[in-house]
């Protein structure tokens, strides 16, 4: 297996928007699935996630509240909110156009 690759900066705030979009979660669990989802190809750190989560909080885009985890402890659970979701669907959609174009590029065999 190869090394996980570190995220580019910038692109953290869209995994971790688009994985509490599908279900509210708290820290530990989004980064394992982010984890679990790239097949091992991105680990997120929790010295980049919590201040992530701070960020992205204070930015209105996700909400938190506590809840009781799997295994019975108090963990912070985070939800997209309204916001969350509009600025989750435009960055979406500008990382598929510019990652299209960058593929264009790369895969261009004409001189």
């Amino acid at each position: 297996m190869s090394k996980p690759t570190d995220l580019v900066q910038g692109t953290l705030d869209l995994l971790i928007l688009k994985t509490v979009a599908l279900e509210p979660m708290h820290g530990w669990g989004i980064a394992q699935r982010i984890q679990f989802i790239s097949k091992n190809a991105l680990q997120v750190r929790q010295g980049a996630l919590y201040p992530a989560l701070h960020r992205l909080e204070q930015q209105g885009w996700i909400h938190a509240e506590w809840g009781d985890s799997e295994n019975n402890r108090r963990a912070k659970y985070y939800s997209l909110t309204r916001a969350g979701r509009k600025y989750l669907e435009k960055e979406q959609a500008q990382w598929e156009r510019l990652s299209s174009a960058i593929g264009l590029v790369l895969n261009s065999t004409q001189s």
